[in-house]
Formats: C-alpha cells, sequence, structure tokens
C-alpha cells in the first residue's frame, strides 16, 4: 500500500509576469553551464573540459546562473539570454 502524500507547505504563490520589472539577464556562458550541468547531467568537471575553463570557474557561473533563474521564477521577471564571455565552437567540435 502507497503511502499517502502530504500536503507541501509554501509561503507564497508566485508574482505574475505583468509590471515584474526589468528582465534578468542570463550570459550564454551562464546558459551553457546550466545546459550542460542541469539538461545534460554533466558533472562541474566535465563542464570545466567542455567550456575549456577551470571547475571553480563553473562553480561561481553556475551559482550566479541559478540564482538570476530564482529570481526570474520567483519575481515573475523575464528571462533574457544574451551576451557574456564567449566563442562558438568550430563545426566538428560543437559540445554535446
Amino acid at each position: 500500500m502507497a503511502r499517502p502524500v502530504k500536503v507541501r507547505r509554501i509561503s507564497a504563490l508566485p508574482e505574475t509576469y505583468q509590471e515584474a520589472g526589468p528582465a534578468i539577464r542570463l550570459g550564454l556562458d551562464e546558459f551553457e553551464c546550466i545546459r550542460l550541468i542541469d539538461h545534460c547531467g554533466l558533472s562541474q568537471a566535465e563542464c570545466g573540459e567542455k567550456m575549456q575553463v577551470a571547475r571553480t570557474t563553473v562553480a561561481l557561473i553556475y551559482e550566479h546562473a541559478r540564482k538570476k533563474i530564482a529570481e526570474s521564477i520567483v519575481y515573475g521577471r523575464e528571462l533574457e539570454i544574451s551576451g557574456g564571455n564567449y566563442r562558438i565552437e568550430e563545426a566538428g567540435e560543437a559540445v554535446s
């Protein structure tokens, strides 16, 4: 017999996207870090190898990106993905 589902306690409902303030900008390097770690399931070390930066740099990029995404969700602000310090891989070198 399955256990009954407990009611979860939350402290607030999310805000709407109307009049929520300026968009939050997520850099392309931050997007790539989120994509590799959260979507592709790579470790921070593997992500660092793909992005050709140190694992400690990945940790900082990842921390900043997650904070921006959380702010976008919590405050109902648009998330704009652009800019950052990056280069696009040559054909045949693309990251998975």
